[in-house]
């Protein structure tokens, strides 16, 4: 063992011990190090999917699993895995579980002033049909909520709505994550494209028109196989045409705004378009066979100030939430309210290191506290002053809020279990194990490397991060089998969006939404197997364009 030096130098040497470099083969076989790296989120599926645990006993399970993992084989620091963990679940608390909370307030005001069953004839005034007022919601409304705040938001809607329309919970659920797919990109005004461009260093331009490429097939696919997954392929034929306005328009805009404009307005534009042309086409378009819902009042005509009362809350939201994603508001928020605490024990002590970066790199661990400037902070002064719309005193608000705390509190812890087992994967090098193993498929890795950003989506809950993780081994592998490198870093956002709607996180966000506690497993085995369909499609066609693009994207 070591003799002890002199104070000053005994400072020196604790200040070595503490940075620690990430190990990614520490079994010296890159596949069974990926495979063993992989274990805890295969336990949670196998839980949740399986065994049909509670959510909070799977995550707990997943947790443990990744912690002893990430300290018996890849050798991190115990005091770094315990930092590693608390900072997970600070972040699953905010923004993650901020805006689920906020969101069913808002909910829940709604339910008691009996709005939602004026919400429902009014949207059957513009349609009758189910299948189209799905589509209005989780996938229309559901991008443009995506591209204003992202981050749950769109999700949490979409499926309160669609309950409070009538839908069964679990198909409300399943849909409006299967919906948020092709938007998840140009989430809150384009922020992981511009973290995919902060860590590559590759033009922006050119990486939203590689994404805008990539997901156009999707964009216009995405509302046909909702509707299939519902009701099946026959009565989804019946509203081809209005699925196919949809569908088409949404991906026609936001083709152009991609490669006009930029990533900053691509779902908003896209969203309103969409819609706007949906409702004009149904003036003068009907399915043949209508499917209504039978246990709904008829779409008889409402007062104007009755309609107005019903949407009120949810424009009110939408605003509030488009408002704080614009940049500028969002850095006026934060310049004088954003906390930033560095996590002890973790804040520049976790070092990155070549293939996976291309130069050695220090990890930050600051946990970034935007009370202000959070899109669930929009979302709960959305609440407040619909709620003060609505005829609630300030003391029933209050209250209100508090059941709704209740209700939901499992759900939140839960939610933050998950995202510490994400961040334990992530310091630990464990998440970029397995990117190394994708990494060695050679001729094949434009459809491995789209795999790959679905598991780091799939691992840490968002497609920012997943870009942020694997942006850089992205390129670099690109570079070194001669494929273009911007291809391939759009890739891994574009084959992220597939594994957003199975991401444990997503599912408690889907699930509590619609009072599914318990019931998480069930959801996850309603959308798994499109999770993986549609990556599957992603990498075949990234694999297939992958030589044709080179002169388009050197």
């Amino acid at each position: 063992m070591r003799r002890l030096e002199p104070f000053g130098r005994i400072i020196l040497y604790k200040t070595k011990l503490l940075m620690w470099t990430q190990v990614y083969d520490p079994l010296h076989a890159p596949l069974l190090s990926a495979l063993v790296a992989f274990l805890p989120a295969a336990l949670l599926l196998i839980a949740l999917g399986i065994l049909r645990l509670r959510v909070l006993h799977a995550a707990g399970l997943g947790l443990a699993l990744a912690f002893l993992l990430a300290v018996g084989v890849f050798g991190m620091p115990l005091g770094m895995a315990f930092a590693s963990a608390l900072f997970g679940m600070a972040y699953g608390f905010l923004p993650v579980g901020w805006i689920v909370l906020n969101v069913l307030f808002l909910f829940r005001l709604t339910e008691q002033k009996g709005l939602f069953q004026i919400l429902q004839q009014s949207l059957m005034r513009l349609t009758s049909d189910r299948r189209l007022q799905l589509v209005l919601v989780a996938f229309c409304l559901g991008a443009f909520l995506e591209g204003a705040a992202g981050f749950g938001t769109p999700v949490a809607v979409s499926a309160s709505l669609l309950v409070g329309l009538g839908f069964p919970p679990l198909t409300a659920a399943g849909l409006s994550l299967l919906a948020n797919t092709a938007p998840v990109p140009y989430a809150g005004l384009g922020t992981p494209l511009i973290a995919l461009q902060t860590v590559t260093g590759l033009d922006l331009q050119a990486l939203t028109r590689a994404t805008a490429l990539q997901l156009t097939l999707f964009d216009v696919l995405i509302p046909f196989w909702m509707v299939a997954a519902w009701v099946g392929w026959k009565r989804m034929l019946e509203v081809l045409p209005a699925l196919l306005v949809a569908g088409g328009t949404f991906a026609g805009v936001q083709v152009l705004v991609a490669f006009l404009h930029g990533p900053w307005l691509v779902n908003i534009f896209s969203s309103v378009v969409s819609m706007g042309a949906l409702v004009l086409f149904l003036r003068v378009w009907k399915p043949r066979n209508e499917m209504r819902d039978t246990a709904s009042i008829p779409a008889e005509k409402l007062p104007s100030h009755k309609v107005w009362q019903a949407w009120m809350p949810w424009m009110v939201l939408t605003v509030l939430v488009f408002l704080w994603g614009i940049p500028q508001v969002r850095a006026f928020l934060d310049s004088w309210t954003l906390i930033r605490i560095p996590v002890p024990g973790l804040h520049g002590l976790v070092q990155r290191i070549p293939p996976v970066v291309p130069q050695p790199r220090v990890e930050d661990a600051v946990f970034n506290l935007p009370w202000l400037s959070a899109s669930g902070t929009a979302i709960l002064l959305a609440g407040i002053l619909a709620g003060l719309l609505m005829g609630f005193s300030p003391a029933e608000l209050l209250r209100q809020y508090g059941q709704t705390f209740r209700r939901v509190k499992d759900s939140l812890l839960s939610l933050c279990t998950m995202m510490a087992m994400g961040f334990v994967l992530r310091f630990a090098g464990m998440d970029a194990a397995m990117g190394l193993a994708f990494a060695q498929t050679g001729v094949l890795y434009p459809f491995f490397g789209t795999w790959l950003g679905w598991l780091g989506v799939f691992i840490t809950g968002s497609d920012t991060s997943s870009n942020v993780l694997f942006g850089s081994l992205q390129r670099i592998t690109a570079g070194q089998l001669g494929l273009s490198e911007v291809w391939m870093s759009a890739a891994n956002s574009a084959g992220g969006v597939m594994g957003k709607m199975i991401n444990a996180q997503s599912i408690v966000v889907a699930g509590t939404a619609v009072n599914l506690k318990g019931k998480e497993g069930d959801v996850l085995r309603f959308i798994l197997f499109h999770s993986l369909a549609l990556v599957t499609l992603a990498g075949l066609l990234v694999l297939g364009l992958a030589e044709p693009v080179k002169s388009l994207f050197p």
